[in-house]
């Protein structure tokens, strides 16, 4: 269907992407696997003629049919684009019109390459709509992109590259910022329309685990380059470079427990390219780990707590309908223990752990921390209590202030609450966080924008460490990252607990990670905790199906 023949790209004269070469099969789905900067989308983008201005190919050819698309004029590529080769796009919030019925969106790109009438493209919106399985088509039509859900959104993109039913669809990162259940849904839709239509699947993604179950044949690419190519059970199964192995292997495993993840440093460093072997924690080790855990008081302990938000008010302000985020939860978290905090986008996770640090003001319910109770005290008296209670955010970017550099955003906190006796020793305590958490000594006077995700989130975790505090909110600090750089931080983390004694509320929606992290999880679903208990208990026996599900979805490898 497509051939990419040495193909060079290049940002600002600088090589990125070097001599690839690959070809897609009609019908068959085959994965583009690698991390950030590896050139998985610039090369997907060079396909659809999309690259950014200050991005150039600067060598070879991309045939499809008795075309070579790198040197097609642009009015003859915009009637290949959308109509014989289609793209659904990493972010769909940002892909996505905001100022635009999501419905008309899909019209939109059926009428540009179909001549049909409105009510035509209208009746084939909504006839896509059925087939990417989204809820009253009919309501959604008429909805814009902010009114529905990230799964809604992925498969309002899905429908707009099926549109045109294409010969080739480009999936880029279709899967990654999505719940578990979410993304197995949105992987089975694809894999299903892919073999109804008999069209070719690229499937980029940086985690093996969940390309293993939908692509036929696998391209590995590393800085640029291909580094392994070849049928999706020969990689899985047995793979060759040092670096497809590391990918399979930063995964948390599911049937075992590790103190140590491996990471790609384990791999690309070793120059006798032997498997990487992680000790694993026994059984007896962890038993006699919890009994000392537990024999302690709780360090924090919540009692029927509650958040709620308005839905609707009436015009005189009263509220008509309000959505209770945190419903009465109470839970113990003892010295020295790490609890998982699982559960779907939406179920209240966020903001009970916001709630816990007062961050966000909770209507009702009890927070002990260290047998006092936070929830009486004005926000005078709290501001010791500050320094105790740290929280590693979500987007470490959106956390930071692009205006000050890393050095001076770890050392702010330590200001404002007077720690150390100058600047100097600051600075100094500073640049040790630094080196504790991965970073050089240079970095202190570069700025956010200068750093990878994973380099953003150690910043932000040297930040939480600034206070030196005992308690620790980690709020989905994984689940934007790249597989190795995930084990890299899961790592660290877990070394900083032993080394400072931190206790860790560990909020996530992937289960196998918070299984990894975690003594003992709680399940969380529509604002309460359904389920808790030991990690290992939780995983392996489930009470709850709604705990059932989760752990269903969970991407295994299909070796």
């Amino acid at each position: 269907m497509l051939f990419v023949r040495n193909l060079h790209i290049a940002v600002r004269e600088k090589q990125v992407v070097r001599n690839v070469s690959f070809h897609l099969k009609k019908g068959r789905c085959t994965g583009l696997v690698g991390e950030s900067g590896s050139g998985k989308s610039l090369t997907a983008l060079s396909i659809m003629g999309l690259l950014p201005k200050q991005v150039a190919v600067t060598g070879g050819e991309i045939l499809f049919g008795d075309n070579n698309l790198l040197s097609l004029p642009e009015k003859a590529m915009r009637k290949i684009r959308g109509r014989k080769i289609s793209m659904i796009f990493q972010e769909p919030m940002t892909a996505l019109n905001p100022v635009m019925h999501c419905g008309k969106q899909v019209v939109e790109i059926i009428r540009q390459h179909q001549n049909v009438s409105k009510k035509e493209a209208h009746r084939q919106t909504l006839s896509l709509f059925e087939k990417v399985q989204i809820p009253r088509p009919e309501k959604i039509f008429f909805t814009y992109p902010h009114q529905i859900s990230g799964g809604q959104k992925q498969r309002i993109m899905i429908a707009m590259a099926l549109a045109n039913s294409p010969d080739i669809l480009i999936a880029d990162e279709p899967s990654t910022a999505l719940d578990v259940t979410v993304q197995k849904e949105i992987l089975n839709l694809l894999k299903k329309l892919q073999q109804e239509t008999g069209m070719s699947l690229l499937f980029i993604t940086h985690d093996l685990n969940v390309v293993s179950g939908i692509a036929d044949e696998i391209i590995v690419m590393y800085k640029g380059e291909i580094v392994e190519h070849g049928e999706s059970r020969k990689i899985f199964g047995h793979p060759e470079h040092p670096y497809t192995k590391a990918l399979l292997a930063c995964h948390p495993p599911l049937d075992k427990r590790l103190k140590k993840l491996a990471t790609l440093d384990d791999f690309l460093n070793n120059d006798k390219e032997k498997s990487f072997q992680p000790e694993e924690e026994t059984t007896e080790e962890r038993k006699k780990r919890l009994e000392v855990l537990y024999r302690h008081h709780p360090l924090l302990e919540a009692e029927k707590l509650m958040k709620s938000f308005p839905l609707q008010k009436s015009w005189r302000g009263k509220v008509l309908h309000e959505l209770k985020a945190v419903n009465e939860v109470s839970f113990k978290a003892y010295p020295g223990e790490t609890l998982g905090l699982v559960g779907e986008s939406g179920c209240g996770k966020t903001t009970l752990g916001r709630s816990l640090l007062r961050l966000i003001e909770p209507d009702s319910g009890k927070i002990y921390y260290d047998k006092r109770e936070l929830l009486s005290l004005s926000r005078k008296a709290l501001r010791p209590f500050r320094k105790e209670m740290g929280i590693v955010f979500q987007d470490p970017y959106s956390s930071l202030n692009p205006r000050i550099s890393i050095g001076k955003a770890i050392m702010e906190p330590m200001q404002v609450h007077h720690l150390y006796k100058n600047n100097a020793e600051r600075k100094q305590k500073t640049l040790e966080l630094m080196m504790n958490t991965g970073l050089k000594a240079e970095h202190f006077h570069r700025y956010p924008h200068e750093f990878s995700g994973g380099q953003r989130q150690r910043i932000v975790i040297a930040r939480a460490l600034a206070l030196q505090p005992r308690f620790i909110i980690c709020d989905e600090a994984v689940s934007s990252l790249d597989i190795s750089v995930q084990a890299t931080v899961l790592n660290l983390l877990n070394r900083l607990k032993v080394e400072f004694g931190f206790t860790y509320i560990f909020i996530s929606h992937d289960l196998s990670v918070v299984r990894f992290m975690s003594d003992r999880i709680m399940v969380m679903k529509e604002g309460k905790i359904i389920e808790a208990g030991d990690a290992d208990e939780i995983y392996f026996h489930p009470q709850q199906s709604y705990t059932q599900k989760l752990i269903a979805a969970i991407p295994i490898l299909q070796t």
